[in-house]
């Protein structure tokens, strides 16, 4: 008798286990919708964070570490979804991870996830963080290829955001691509510091406001003018 009770009794905790869950994913999915709606980001973390541990889901966890990522919280991002190249990752796992490993000077890495990316879908976009993180790591032969496929594929209209300026701006995402190549082929052979300019010129002629290409011109401009014995 006392086995009967202790079944019935085991069952009926679970059965009130299941149903409490069952509850609270309700109300963390109310409370993840409505603090959606009022763009409040402790809100969606927090509510994200319970529904996980309710119920795990990796399309849950690729959510919250976007929102870590786009609230500048790269750590709590990779925290969440880790850094490893995983070619079964969702595209915004990967997304995030390349974001989240760029902004915390990991430039290998974020290349490591970039190129998952850009072999499910490449995009002139991502050619140039392609080719702005290999010219990084010393990879300028690397460079090149994205940079051509750049060059040849972007449109007259594509811009591309810059923040070395206190305020950012935009400039020609084809002149970026040029500027690009001006410090491949500088970095390549220092002897061509002509040949740079000339491509830095080029950019600029595509927009003369590109102000990452001037600090770039001038900056060779000084190096040409130094003494041969400063330059080595």
């Amino acid at each position: 008798m006392k086995k009967v009770v202790f079944v019935v009794l085991f069952a009926s905790s679970f059965m009130v286990n299941a149903q409490s869950n069952a509850e609270l994913l309700k109300h963390y999915e109310a409370f993840y919708k409505e603090m959606r709606m009022q763009a409040d980001v402790n809100g969606m973390t927090n509510a994200l964070t319970h529904l996980n541990v309710l119920a795990p889901s990796k399309a849950r966890k690729d959510t919250l570490a976007y929102i870590y990522a786009n609230n500048n919280q790269h750590m709590q991002a990779l925290n969440t979804i880790g850094i490893e190249k995983n070619e079964s990752d969702s595209d915004l796992a990967v997304q995030v991870k390349a974001i989240s490993l760029k902004a915390i000077n990991q430039p290998k890495r974020a290349l490591e996830q970039l190129e998952i990316l850009n072999k499910r879908t490449p995009n002139v976009y991502l050619a140039y963080e392609l080719a702005d993180l290999k010219i990084q790591t010393g990879d300028n032969l690397g460079a090149i290829t994205n940079i051509d496929y750049g060059i040849a594929n972007a449109k007259d209209d594509m811009k591309y955001a810059f923040y070395e300026r206190q305020q950012p701006y935009e400039a020609s995402l084809k002149a970026a691509f040029m500027h690009l190549k001006a410090l491949t082929i500088y970095n390549q052979d220092k002897t061509k510091i002509d040949e740079a300019i000339a491509m830095i010129d080029k950019a600029l002629t595509i927009d003369p406001n590109f102000n990452l290409a001037s600090l770039s011109k001038q900056a060779l401009e000084s190096r040409k003018a130094e003494p041969a014995e400063d330059k080595k």
